[in-house]
């Protein structure tokens, strides 16, 4: 399925849509080049499950755990720096009692889970888009949603159009 959003504020709002549907175990991985939306998606993921801490790039650090008051809790990775699934293995997040966030997540998901929904967040590129996107000073992103297995069998998105 394909979402289109056309500004940070409907990326935060797909996360807390997306995170309404999240319990522990849910594996979500993103991918998208530098500056896409993938932590602007999990901010609004954070703030729909409520989490302690503030959500932020995750450039410095590889995971971060931030608690909820009730409920699991959400770890956001990093696996940029990340040579191999093994590498994330390594990291020894709780997968299944928690909710996990992988930015960057193409090929590290290998043996993980067999469960997980990926999302590939494209931003547009060329002058076309640029001029385009003046007016509103936001280039729209498209968000392509896949399941994988069957956890996310019967995924929908409530309130959303899709493309």
């Amino acid at each position: 399925m394909i979402v289109t959003v056309s500004s940070p504020e409907e990326m935060n709002e797909l996360g807390a849509a997306i995170a309404r549907q999240l319990r522990a175990g849910d594996l979500v991985a993103l991918d998208g080049e530098l500056g896409a939306g993938k932590t602007t998606f999990t901010r609004g993921l954070g703030e729909e499950l409520q989490v302690r801490g503030a959500v932020t790039s995750p450039t410095f650090v590889l995971a971060r755990t931030h608690p909820r008051p009730d409920g699991p809790p959400l770890v956001h990775v990093d696996a940029y720096r990340l040579g191999s699934p093994a590498e994330l293995d390594d990291l020894d997040i709780d997968f299944a009692g928690s909710i996990v966030v992988v930015e960057w997540a193409a090929g590290m998901l290998d043996g993980i889970t067999e469960d997980w929904l990926g999302l590939q967040i494209t931003r547009p590129r060329g002058s076309r888009n640029a001029e385009a996107s003046t007016d509103e000073g936001v280039e729209p992103r498209t968000v392509e949603i896949t399941p994988h297995g069957e956890r996310w069998a019967e995924f929908a998105l409530p309130g959303f159009k899709l493309s």
